[in-house]
Order: structure tokens, then sequence, then C-alpha cells
């Protein structure tokens, strides 16, 4: 038998634990799992693209346990009443082979992203920062909004959507949370108008193309921006000036996978970036100074999956019946595989017809 999280069990393990406290475990995790880099197989994903979405699948693993993460990203779903990312994964046993795990992965996503999010800003912002831009609220956006809250004490939120009811369900289901009481809600009319004044400027939109969400004149000295929407070929939403501009750190998950699907597609091959691993390894200082733009490029990276999969399955294993489903047959002959599933059953049809 094999372990099964799914959405509704996530639900719940949320709804216990708090969201806040979720997202920041997980990123405790995640960057646990960052510092001991080299002991992991890395390969961009592989990517299935058609006219409109993609569907991918993100395999990695550490030599003891190996992930993997089914994920697809469909903008025009929403249109028909669909979710634009749906997601699943496995983790499974290398020594065996067999699968220990199999998980919902589209609300664990959009927790690992809000983690990754802020542990990348935890690292790259500057201490002071307190006032966040929030461009795109869409389905993240809320996970964004409680990871900065709880993770870097944001104050202030500055919101923009094109749609503007994007922007008010966001706002309803942010005032909804009592543990959100202390954070300013400010909607805004223009990306312009909500980056003003902002520490950190987040932007997680949705649409497949190159987008020009941000531009120079939006971005003053000191500022961190995540990077969040830009996550395949063809999708960005910064203007390629904003990587040229003086002073700037772009920091970055697997930079051959970045190079393909991130910001830095807009950019020359030798385009400097650093590997996130490098900066919370301390190999490489965050920022150099108060004044330095940093940029997380952020794409997403099978990683990040392998350690929502983990975290989830030591949460799972704690309780004292965890759900399971009969995924791999149990035989009392391995090399029997048809007597011990269709033989038995065909054995069993026959002594009932007699």
């Amino acid at each position: 038998m094999v372990d099964y999280i799914g959405v509704s069990d996530v639900a719940r393990i949320i709804n216990t634990m708090g969201a806040g406290e979720f997202i920041e475990r997980l990123a405790q995790q995640i960057e646990a799992d960052y510092q001991r880099w080299g002991q992991f197989e890395k390969s961009a994903r592989l990517a299935s693209h058609s006219p409109v979405g993609v569907i991918e699948l993100m395999p990695t693993s550490d030599g003891t346990l190996y992930s993997f993460k089914y994920v697809n990203g469909h903008p025009k779903n929403t249109a028909e009443g669909l979710l634009t990312v749906t997601a699943f994964g496995v983790l499974a046993d290398v020594a065996t082979g067999y699968p220990l795990l199999l998980s919902e992965l589209t609300v664990s996503t959009a927790l690992r992203t809000a983690a990754m999010s802020a542990l990348a800003a935890k690292w790259l912002a500057r201490p002071d920062a307190r006032v966040m831009a929030l461009i795109g609220n869409g389905a993240q956006s809320e996970f964004q909004s409680i990871g900065f809250h709880r993770m870097l004490g944001i104050r202030e939120l500055r919101l923009f959507d094109v749609d503007a009811l994007a922007t008010a369900k966001l706002e309803r289901n942010l005032r909804a949370m009592p543990e959100l009481d202390d954070l300013k809600i400010v909607r805004a009319s223009s990306t312009a108008e909500a980056c003003r004044g902002a520490d950190i400027i987040t932007t997680v939109t949705a649409d497949k193309c190159n987008a020009v969400i941000l531009t120079p004149p939006m971005v003053r000295p000191g500022v961190h921006i995540n990077a969040v929407g830009g996550d395949c070929p063809g999708k960005t939403e910064l203007h390629a000036d904003v990587l040229r501009m003086p002073d700037v750190r772009v920091v970055v998950e697997y930079e051959p996978q970045s190079r393909i699907e991130g910001e830095i597609q807009q950019m020359p091959a030798d385009y400097p970036v650093t590997e996130f691993a490098q900066v919370c390894s301390r190999q490489v200082a965050a920022r150099s100074s108060a004044e330095q733009i940093t940029i997380f490029d952020s794409v997403g990276f099978a990683l990040e999956d392998y350690s929502v999969l983990r975290f989830l399955h030591a949460l799972v294993q704690e309780q004292r019946s965890p759900r399971q489903i009969d995924l791999v047959p149990a035989l009392e002959d391995p090399k029997d595989l048809f007597g011990g599933t269709l033989g038995g059953q065909r054995r069993a049809t026959l002594r009932r017809v007699s």
C-alpha cells in the first residue's frame, strides 16, 4: 500500500497548522535541501508545449529518495471554469523503486512557491523591507501574501491586477484571515502606483506571453523583485532593461533551466547570474549593499517539489493511520504477477460459478 494525500488532506493539515506556519516550516525544509545541493541529480524539466498551454514533468533524486511532479499550465482554462495549474507528485524509495507517497500538488505547489519566494527574499531583500507590491492577484496571490507577512514581516501590501475582480477576491480573502489583521491592504490603479514606495515587488501573472509588467522607471535602488510568473519559454514579465539596470544581482534556482524559461531567456548566454544554492550556503553574499537591486528569477525547480513531498510525507507518517491506496500489487510470490492479481481473481470467479 502507498500513502496518499489528497486535496482534503492538505486542507485539513493547513487548517490545523495554519498556512503561515506551514509555509515557514516548508521554507526551512527547502532551505536545508538547497544547502545540500551537490547531492541532488539536476535537470531542466521535460515540457510538452501546445498552443494553449504546457504539461511538464519535474524529476530529481538525492540518491536515497526520488521524486517527480506532473504539472500543467493553461492560462485559458479559467474561461471554462478550470484551474490554470494542476499538479500531483510521487515520492519513491531509490533502493527498491517502490513509490512511498502519491500526493496532490496543486495546492501544495502554491504553498511551496510562496515558501520559496519568501525564503529567497529573506536572503536577498533588505532586512527593513515592510512594503510589498503584488502585481497579479490570481490563484497564487494569497499564498504569496501569507508567506511574506509571516516570514519577512510585510505590513503593507499594494495590490494591482488588470482584472479588478481578482483584486477584490484577494482583498476579501486576506481580510477574512485573523492572522493578517495587522496587514494594511492598498488597492492601486496601476502597476506603477503599486510599485511606488515598495521595498519588494512580486510579479505573479498568468498569461503565456512576453509581457512587460515591470519597467525600469518602476524600480528604485534597493528594491527586491520576486519575479514568479515568467516560467516557460516565451513567457516573461520584466522589461529586459530592468535586467540591464546598474548594480543588479539576478538569482536563479537552476541556471540551465532558467536560461530557457526565466526572465533571463531575454538575455545573452553569458549574462551573469547566481544560483540560490550559492547564496543560502554563503558561498556568495546575498546583496552587496542596501542600494543594490536584487531579482529572484523564479521558475520553480524539482528540488522544491521533492522538499514539499518529503515534508508532507513526514506529516502524514506522524498520523496513526494515513490514507493509503493499492497502487502497487502485494504478492505472496513476487515472481507470479499474473497469479497474484488476474489469476487469483479468475480462480475466485471459477469457484463461485462451480
